[in-house]
């Protein structure tokens, strides 16, 4: 065989290895997600939102929750018996508001308990689906986000100072929009997180959870720790099953020239220094 036919032979294998691998880690996280199903007798979704990249720049883009994602979880609660747990692993920066609301509310509906696993974050939108949850298990390092809402880059908590800050005349037409519909936005979010939450505590600290979240009192990417979580009133527990950070694993981050972050994979104990 010739060097020139070597060389083709090389590229083609190259060219595929990138399909055979994520065919792997396909295969190994249905098998995984199988084996936690049959250890907690459970319905698992994995709804974990990794950084990928643009085939044609290379760019890092971060995924959101979208539409796509309330479709695809409203049909795999569709198809899970009522008498049957929801377990959801959940790994987010957030998404589009009528996304993440779908899919709070068809989880509280479901009849039988919703469990939501949160590793490393789940924020903004995230943190309204982990509310529909019975339970909510973080890593005593994850955190969750307030739900203040955002309208483009902007604020809705912050658009509402400025009727506190500054007359009405020396207020543009487009600022009093913008205002009014913060002002819809805040009203609906804390709504919503009242519906959410009023079965699993009282009504008036219900609305007073509501209002810390939404109301911008943090800014948008402020970290609620689990001691935090746990003091807002919300039921939470750090009792992380290990086949959760398996599964993490099987989702990596996007290729990169050199790793940011890099050690060796094993646990670190002091029999196994010796």
């Amino acid at each position: 065989m010739d060097f020139l036919s070597l060389f083709w032979i090389f590229i083609m294998l190259s060219s595929l290895q990138p399909l055979l691998r994520k065919k792997m880690l396909e295969s190994a996280r249905i098998k995984l997600l199988e084996r936690i199903e049959q250890k907690r007798n459970s319905r698992v979704i994995a709804f974990i939102h990794r950084q990928e990249t643009m085939s044609f720049l290379g760019f890092p883009l971060m995924r959101y929750i979208d539409i796509n994602d309330s479709e695809e979880i409203l049909r795999a609660i569709k198809l899970t018996d009522k008498n049957i747990p929801i377990d959801i692993v959940l790994h987010t920066p957030g998404g589009l508001v009528l996304a993440s609301e779908q899919i709070a509310n068809a989880l509280k509906k479901h009849p039988a308990k919703v469990t939501v696993f949160v590793p490393h974050y789940a924020m903004s939108g995230g943190t309204l689906i982990a509310l529909a949850a019975d339970e909510i298990v973080m890593d005593e390092n994850a955190v969750l986000g307030p739900l203040d809402p955002q309208l483009g880059q902007k604020p809705a908590a912050s658009v509402l100072k400025i009727l506190e800050q500054k007359p009405i005349d020396k207020i543009s037409d487009d600022t009093l929009i913008l205002a009014d519909l913060a002002k819809k936005a805040i009203d609906q979010i804390k709504s919503l997180i009242v519906i959410l939450l009023k079965d699993k505590m009282d009504l008036q600290k219900a609305e007073t959870l509501a209002d810390t979240l939404a109301s911008g009192k943090w800014t948008h990417d402020y970290p609620i720790t689990v001691e935090e979580a746990k003091q807002l009133g919300l039921n939470v527990s750090t009792d992380m099953p290990e086949e959760v950070y398996q599964l993490m694993a099987l989702y990596p981050q996007s290729t990169q020239v050199r790793p940011s972050v890099e050690y060796i994979p094993v646990p670190k104990t002091k029999e196994s220094s010796k």
